[in-house]
């Protein structure tokens, strides 16, 4: 019951009743005892009255107005004279002296529990102020163990009613806190349940239920996590989808493209100057669709293959792929620079870079097709002590702000509405590949930027 969220606050409810009521008792034990001691002397007063009517009463009586006044003494004092008013023998001496005309709370507090905590009985003095201003004090003298057997009897029914008081606030608290906190809970924690059975159904979502403020923001929180990722699981199964229904197509595409590459073969053997021209190209192109129809097969099964470095001449690799652009390019008004530094030789596998760098210039063709002005493409490599690093630059529209927050996502990073949204994905698997990153850089005006950065690892370029 306790390991319960209710039970907790039960036994919580109890402790604190408890102490609330400890708290209350100690001024009340110390009232208690001045109460009955001011009691004693109010009767001693009034016993005392006797005397007005008759200066000489008898023994018998005088025992019998002591005892129902529950002393042993009554001395008035009136003006400066000092009368015995009523008097027996005392069974022991006199222990202690209370003053209770201006008592401090801390005395009175301090003698109680002392009192409470002497089982014997003693004989004490009690001094206070007459009633009606019939004298300036009086002073009786009588036994502790009433006044203890009292004060105990007081402390148990406080006891008592703080149990009695406790038990039943906690009681009422349980009862609440199940129905009020527990229950919207449990409530929660069952469509959590339910929606783990299935988190792709959207229908399992939780609802918006509690009224509670801070249980709703919970439940708010947990919804839109939900809603995220059902999203996502849903994405994915569809990735998933195509991912095999592109794996189906590229392994027919394999056979055409074998059938289409021992064709470009036989045409290297042509004596047509244009086809001598072409067909070496035409060639390379089919080899190099070929090997990215097989790796999409790999990539199906898992991530792309690990890359072969070797030595690649980036100057050589970046005019291989502008040409390979060259044709759709000579088409439109676009300019390409060159900026490379001199002699610049990288360890990297120079089919996953050609690729890499063909869909960056792609992308850079394609955002500068629809713009009237002239375009430009600027492709920059360079070194430092740690990086190669290879800028495709273009002076196009840029990228909105919706294609900037995905960009390396698949099939969300398109900026065009007939890209695929995979390119820039397949260039940051590249390159993490080579252990590398490919970025996006802001580019003052329009225009974009996107770098590649090939790490040197132990390489020395040098070599």
């Amino acid at each position: 019951m306790f390991n319960s969220l209710s039970g907790r606050f039960f036994l919580l409810t109890a402790v604190f009743v408890l102490l609330a009521e400890v708290l209350i008792f100690v001024p009340s034990i110390a009232r208690f005892r001045s109460d009955f001691l001011m009691a004693r002397v109010e009767r001693a007063q009034i016993a005392s009255l006797v005397l007005l009517a008759d200066d000489m009463i008898s023994t018998e009586l005088e025992r019998e107005l002591l005892l129902n006044a529950g002393v042993y003494n009554v001395v008035l004092r009136r003006d400066s004279s000092r009368q015995l008013a009523l008097a027996s023998e005392l069974p022991a001496p006199v222990s202690q002296t209370f003053d209770l005309r201006q008592p401090a709370w801390t005395a009175l507090v301090r003698d109680a529990f002392r009192r409470l905590s002497k089982p014997e009985f003693e004989v004490v003095r009690v001094i206070g102020g007459p009633k009606l201003k019939a004298g300036s004090l009086i002073e009786v003298t009588l036994n502790t163990g009433p006044l203890r057997d009292a004060m105990w009897a007081f402390s148990q029914r406080i006891l008592i009613l703080s149990a009695l008081l406790s038990v039943a606030a906690a009681l009422l608290l349980f009862v609440a806190t199940r129905f009020m906190i527990v229950t919207p809970i449990r409530r929660v924690i069952a469509q959590i349940e339910n929606y783990q059975t299935a988190p792709e159904e959207a229908q399992r979502i939780i609802e918006l239920k509690a009224g509670i403020v801070e249980l709703r923001a919970a439940e708010l929180a947990l919804q839109s996590m939900q809603k995220n990722l059902t999203s996502a699981l849903n994405h994915k199964e569809r990735l998933a989808q195509l991912g095999e229904a592109v794996a189906k197509v590229s392994h027919d595409l394999r056979n055409i493209l074998t059938t289409v590459q021992l064709i470009s073969e036989r045409l290297t053997q042509s004596e047509d100057p244009v086809v001598m021209r072409l067909a070496p190209k035409l060639e390379a192109n089919v080899a190099r669709a070929v090997t990215l129809a097989e790796t999409t097969l790999s990539f199906g099964r898992a991530s792309e293959p690990a890359p072969i470095l070797g030595q690649v001449d980036l100057t050589s690799l970046l005019q291989d792929v502008v040409e390979t652009e060259l044709m759709a390019i000579s088409q439109l008004q676009i300019e390409v620079r060159f900026e490379i530094s001199e002699n610049l030789i990288i360890r990297a596998d120079r089919e996953q870079l050609h690729r890499a760098l063909s869909n960056l210039v792609r992308n850079a063709r394609q955002a500068l097709a629809d713009q009237s002005q002239d375009g430009a493409i600027v492709l920059k490599a360079w070194q430092n002590p740690q990086f190669w690093l290879i800028d495709v630059v273009d002076n196009g529209p840029g990228l909105p702000e919706k294609a900037k927050a995905h960009l390396f996502k698949p099939f969300q990073g398109t900026a065009t509405g007939g890209g695929s949204g995979l390119g820039l994905t397949i260039v940051q698997e590249l390159m993490r590949g080579h252990g590398g990153s490919a970025e996006y850089l802001e580019v003052n005006g329009s225009g974009a930027c996107f770098r590649l950065m090939l790490p040197k690892l132990t390489y020395d370029n040098a070599e």
